[in-house]
């Protein structure tokens, strides 16, 4: 499995990028929005990588972070949902606009990707409402890749510390709201559609105020 790709960017295409790696020129197939963060020709590059093998086909799949190549996984796994429909899903969206679309069970805006229909937003939404919260729980905490353009021609004979991403303002506080709420008997899917609103409402909130509007919009009606 080749789960990283580092090098430097021999040219881009319209859906995936060739990769030089000491040499070795990779073809990583990226979603629009991956493919337009790219540098350009020449640049040192760095991306996680997911490695698609079938009987007549290998192909790589790039993502710029660890939580985006996690979604195109779970995306995967629905039914109808292949590996072009997930890098549109993910290039329309973003992974940070998957977890809003599933938390809030928004079906519609996973059909405004190209190519997909009402049926497979739907079943999107409907097979991964209990399955994302592990993944939503990575936001704001997913690795993203950081290369020194350097060690891509020499290796380092001392590495040099990488560069944390920067954090979304409450990224920690939702995933530590969604444990909460887990912990207290919600089911994940209720869970992160709460957390998510009162995120949206409340965007500068802590842990404990995220919690509190997440179990008012919880609490029973009437």
């Amino acid at each position: 499995m080749i789960g990283k790709i580092s090098g430097r960017v021999d040219y881009k295409s319209d859906d995936h990028v060739l990769i030089d790696v000491r040499g070795v020129g990779y073809i990583v197939y990226c979603s629009d929005r991956t493919l337009m963060g790219l540098p350009g020709a020449g640049e040192a590059v760095a991306l996680f990588t997911d490695l698609v093998v079938r009987e007549d086909l290998l192909q790589l799949y790039g993502f710029p972070t660890l939580v985006e190549k996690e979604w195109h996984r779970l995306l995967m796994s629905v039914q109808g949902v292949g590996a072009k429909a997930s890098l549109a899903i993910l290039g329309a969206l973003g992974p940070d606009g998957v977890s809003r679309a599933i938390a809030l069970g928004d079906w519609s805006a996973v059909k405004a990707a190209k190519g997909i229909g009402p049926k497979t937003a739907q079943r999107v939404v409907n097979e991964l409402k209990d399955k994302a919260a592990v993944i939503m729980a990575m936001t704001g905490h997913s690795a993203q890749v950081t290369e020194d353009p350097s060690a891509l021609i020499e290796p380092a004979p001392v590495p040099k510390p990488r560069t944390m991403p920067a954090q979304k303002p409450n990224a920690s506080a939702q995933a530590e709201a969604l444990s909460a709420l887990g912990n207290l008997g919600y089911a994940p899917s209720e869970a992160a559609g709460a957390v998510a609103h009162a995120a949206a409402d409340e965007p500068e909130a802590d842990t404990a105020a995220l919690i509190r509007a997440a179990l008012r919009l919880l609490a029973p009606k009437g």
